[in-house]
């Protein structure tokens, strides 16, 4: 029996470790929203169970200064361009037009690419990545890092009260009815050549009645403002304890089981504040720029592993504009196979936000992002339906199956003197020639 197969065996127990310990911080320690004193206590807990149970030698809590507010701040700016454009259409479209220029772009840049463009408008507060390294025996030749984010989101009303497509719909719904007033406004402007020109029925009914319909938008974009609910902070059981723990369970079983890797270094790195617009991995890697350079370094960034139906790897991320790197996502399904456990190709959809692992890519990191949920949003994301009570135990022994499997794939690599990639490589050639 292999190093690695006793602790796959533990898949259950370690499920089970894992549904205790997100239970305990959910129901014992204050509420985790980014740069909050709960998120803080909960990277406190989990550097203890890794000094203690995992056998990390090295563990870290480094601060960072971050402005949870700004990164839903965007909706405010947004919707009020929108109505001013509703109106400022009527009279004078060219200011209209401008003004929701500016609004689509803070949209885009805010929220579509998590740039920090009105980050200085807000309080800000510090919040905490927690870092945890467990040596090679030896002279370390790879290293593997497990990713997961200790905070929590605020409560989506709309999501909670009439599930995901009602969300989804909303949103987009809005939108549409904001493009669709700008594209009439900049019609209008390109059609009217005078500073100052009051739309009426008979000088141009036909743009007149255009604008009135875009009445029937206007309750979905105001709806807007209260598209997130910054009072009420959810559980996040599944958003993101469960990638939190799926790296802790792993390194805790291998202590457990006597699991010393020669040459691969394995850790977690699990971060704050991924829910204001992933500025805990901002952070990390800003401050450690170069620092894991020395030998090929993987991350795998769990995030909502709650219905194994959905198991995947994205290998698109941050609306589906960051590209995370193909040996680490292909080598992760390689290992589910191995297995007989399904394991998808997916992506973060356009308006499906980001995960970690988009951070990470932009850093330079070879990365792969898994998810287990619905990227038709379900009732329990960023709800206070996202409780201990909705885990799901099968799917979280199945990903750390997975994930034990991808990591002694790399350590057998390593120790063979086998450069990960060409194994990859050669793995992704003979899966085609079956094919």
């Amino acid at each position: 029996m292999g190093k690695f197969d006793k602790v796959m065996q533990d898949k259950d127990r370690m499920a089970d470790f894992m549904v205790d310990e997100i239970t305990t911080i959910c129901k014992y320690l204050p509420k985790r929203s980014p740069g909050s004193e709960g998120e803080k206590k909960a990277a406190e807990y989990m550097r203890d169970t890794l000094e203690k149970d995992c056998g990390c030698k090295k563990t870290a809590i480094e601060p960072f200064k971050v402005t949870p507010d700004s990164f839903y701040g965007w909706l405010y700016i947004t919707v009020s361009c929108g109505l001013i454009q509703t109106v400022m259409y009527f009279f004078y479209p060219l200011i209209g037009a401008i003004v929701m220029a500016l609004g689509l772009l803070v949209m885009v840049l805010q929220f579509g690419l998590y740039l920090k463009v009105i980050d200085f408008f807000f309080v800000a507060k510090t919040s905490h990545n927690l870092t945890g390294i467990r040596p090679a025996t030896g002279e370390t030749k790879c290293r593997v890092l497990f990713n997961g984010h200790i905070d929590a989101a605020w409560n989506f009303p709309v999501n909670e009260k009439w599930g995901g497509i009602a969300y989804t719909i909303h949103v987009l719904a809005s939108i549409a009815g904001i493009l669709y007033m700008f594209t009439l406004s900049i019609i209008r402007t390109v059609q009217t050549n005078a500073a100052w020109n009051v739309l009426t029925p008979s000088a141009q009914p036909a743009m007149f009645w255009l604008g009135i319909a875009s009445v029937v938008f206007l309750p979905l974009i105001i709806g807007l403002y209260w598209m997130w609910d910054e009072k009420v902070v959810v559980d996040g059981a599944n958003d993101n304890l469960t990638g939190c723990y799926m790296g802790i369970a792993i390194l805790k079983a291998m202590e457990e089981e006597g699991v010393q890797l020669e040459h691969t270094e394995v850790g977690v790195v699990l971060s704050g504040s991924e829910e204001a617009g992933l500025r805990g991995i901002k952070s990390w890697c800003a401050k450690h720029k170069g620092e894991f350079d020395d030998v090929p370094t993987y991350i795998y960034s769990f995030d909502t592993l709650h219905d194994e139906r959905f198991l995947m790897v994205n290998f698109r991320d941050l609306n589906a504009t960051v590209v995370t790197d193909e040996e680490t996502g292909v080598r992760f399904i390689d290992s589910a196979k191995e297995l007989g456990i399904p394991c998808q190709r997916g992506m973060v959809p356009p308006f499906g936000g980001a995960t970690d692992s988009a951070a990470f890519a932009q850093g330079g990191y070879k990365v792969a992002g898994i998810t287990a949920l619905n990227h038709v949003l379900e009732d329990y994301y960023h709800t206070i339906h996202d409780t201990y009570t909705n885990l799901n135990p099968k799917c979280l022994a199945d990903t750390f199956a997975v994930t034990v499997n991808c990591l002694r794939r790399l350590d057998e690599e390593i120790g063979d003197g086998i450069v990960p990639s060409q194994a990859v490589a050669a793995d992704t050639t003979d899966n085609a020639d079956k094919a």
